[in-house]
């Protein structure tokens, strides 16, 4: 593992390692005029449009102006979200953020008139609409579902004006997690090591020093512990908030509100979560047992999950070094597909080195039609090019949708946009294992398969869903939580999953404080619904099924112009039936056996 250093300032980081935003702005002046431009866009929509929309002809002169116009406003709320992912503590970044803000959420305000002049038009002169141009067809199939859920205009716009501060909650998470949790440095064995957010959740977690990695755990949860309270304030205003909306918009739970947009039912919400407990499960139990074992751990603790089987195999990649990593996984879908995700490199896509102020995790933005942004923190560990291809799934996605569909058409359903993003890591895993023919090279590459992509998509994002559940469950009744209530339901989701392979304490119950998805609606389940399908996907690929690969490559074109459960079929896969889950969780009680098989192996 990478000697832990402490995090430099932005400054400090070399430009090569940063993204490249001019792309959309060659400067920030060059964003300011094109607020200013896009204000008056919107002025001049309202004025030459307002209670003119009354049948298709009027709305199809309308859409190209109200296409170009959604355009501009992911642009520009796309760099001034970036500028400001990269160092939270810089107050000149809040004010361009903040200013972008104020703009755009006077844009959407005064723009509901058209969407509720389209819901107004009958079905037919709609259909004419969606006849017309296949880019608005996506428009048209929700504007006919939104019918139904839709308040008077005034209300709608109102509702718009307030976003930012229905949205306040999330940005108060961000700020408290990012701004202002501060972590002392720690020792173990006489030696200090420095400590943030980033580093315990992208370093210390992995640490094969049992020490270390125990002690690191418990320091940084007893900071977190000191925000749990309001935290768990914040949070409560946030899902009280989801209820209030659900109700105004005529639905009785907040779980069907949420799923709402996703164009998939409960059904299928619960049969994610409860399916995966219940069958994968016993899975992985096994596998954290030998995991033990093989390490000679005195008891598995939360904080241990997350090690490497064999440590002393794990490589360490620079930046650099992972340019042959993606090249030779993405180039299993064609020179072509190859040869886009390869431009990251050179055309700077990726934020590669964490710094102070900095946002944890790893996102990818894609604005329309310019090139895709991704940010993350690298420390060397292979781990990071499991985050980097996938991301790069995201952006691979993000192209070839914007290629083939107008700026309304171009973004699928939250149900499976994670989709190309694990396929990209199965191809990754792929590559490692054709290229040997090393037992322990296997084994690693199949717990890397375990670890990396299915233990953070089918458990860690799949718990929190089960976890949010709970939550939800109790806002639907009535009831209220705090942060007690919190840590209940995070550790009883955590012993459901891993029943008695695994031990918890107060430390582990503050997992909950830790995901920003919990600020996006139902969104973490949907890593596994995704992961279902890439799988299966793979799958066909790899055991060279007649047109596997043309397939996903038509899938990832696809945008929104079908909905998720068409968009699936379109891969192969048919996600009505439980049969693509079922069939998911035995691929990985194979993978199960061959690690242990291979251990057996490694071990004469």
């Amino acid at each position: 593992m990478t000697e832990p250093t402490a995090l430099p300032l932005r400054a400090a980081v070399p430009e090569k390692y940063t993204w490249d935003l001019t792309t959309l702005y060659p400067t920030e002046k060059d964003f300011h005029n094109a607020l200013h431009q896009f204000a008056t866009d919107c002025a001049d929509f309202v004025k030459n449009y307002t209670g003119q929309i009354d049948d298709a002809q009027t709305a199809l002169e309308a859409l190209p102006a109200y296409a170009a116009i959604n355009r501009a406003s992911d642009h520009l709320g796309t760099y001034a979200e970036l500028s400001t992912s990269t160092d939270l503590t810089n107050a000149h970044f809040r004010q361009l953020a903040t200013q972008a803000e104020a703009v755009l959420t006077k844009a959407e305000a005064d723009l509901t008139f058209f969407t509720s002049a389209l819901m107004d038009l009958p079905d037919t002169e709609l259909a004419k609409v969606a006849a017309t141009n296949d880019d608005y067809a996506p428009l048209v199939r929700h504007i006919r579902r939104d019918k139904k859920i839709r308040l008077d205009p005034a209300t709608e716009s109102a509702l718009a004006q307030l976003q930012p501060t229905l949205n306040a909650f999330s940005t108060i998470y961000g700020q408290t997690r990012s701004a202002d949790m501060r972590f002392p440095d720690f020792m173990v064995a006489g030696k200090t090591y420095p400590l943030s957010f980033t580093m315990y959740e992208d370093l210390y977690a992995y640490s094969p020093n049992t020490a270390v990695r125990r002690t690191a755990f418990h320091e940084f949860s007893k900071v977190l512990a000191q925000y749990q309270n309001t935290v768990a304030a914040n949070y409560y205003a946030q899902v009280t908030k989801e209820k209030r909306m659900a109700t105004l918009r005529g639905f009785d739970s907040v779980v069907d509100y949420l799923l709402y947009d996703q164009e998939v039912d409960r059904s299928m919400f619960n049969r994610q979560i409860d399916l995966i407990t219940n069958e994968f499960g016993p899975v992985m139990q096994r596998y954290i047992t030998h995991l033990k074992e093989a390490r000679g751990l005195d008891e598995m603790q939360f904080a241990d999950r997350l090690i490497d089987l064999d440590p002393d195999f794990a490589p360490q990649v620079s930046v650099e070094d992972s340019k042959h990593y993606i090249s030779d996984a993405v180039a299993q879908l064609g020179e072509k597909y190859h040869d886009m995700i390869m431009q990251a490199y050179p055309e700077r896509w990726v934020d590669f080195l964490g710094n102070i102020g900095k946002e944890t995790g790893g996102f990818c933005a894609q604005p329309y039609r310019s090139h895709p942004l991704i940010l993350m923190s690298w420390t060397h560990e292979l781990a990071d090019v499991y985050t980097l291809v996938h991301e790069l799934g995201h952006a691979g996605q993000g192209i070839m949708s914007a290629q083939s569909h107008g700026p309304l058409a171009f973004t699928p359903s939250t149900y499976i946009i994670e989709s190309p993003s694990t396929f990209n890591e199965l191809l990754l895993t792929n590559s490692l294992i054709a290229h040997t023919n090393d037992a322990r090279m296997k084994r690693f590459a199949y717990t890397k398969l375990l670890t990396n992509t299915y233990f953070h998509n089918f458990i860690t994002h799949l718990l929190e869903a089960a976890y949010q559940r709970e939550v939800y469950a109790l806002v639907d009744a009535g009831e209220s939580f705090d942060a007690q209530t919190l840590n209940d339901i995070t550790r009883t989701v955590f012993k459901r999953f891993w029943g008695d392979s695994m031990t918890f304490d107060a430390d582990s119950d503050l997992t909950w404080m830790r995901q920003s998805h919990y600020y996006m609606g139902l969104y973490s389940y949907t890593y596994s619904a995704s992961l279902t399908v890439a799988t299966q996907a793979f799958l066909r690929i790899r055991d060279h099924q007649p047109g596997a690969v043309d397939n996903w490559l038509h899938f990832l074109q696809l945008g929104d112009s079908l909905d998720p459960i068409q968009s699936a079929k379109v891969a192969g896969v048919d996600i009505t039936t439980d049969a693509p889950l079922h069939n998911t969780i035995q691929y990985l009680s194979g993978v199960v056996d061959d690690v242990i098989q291979l251990s057996k192996k490694l071990d004469h």
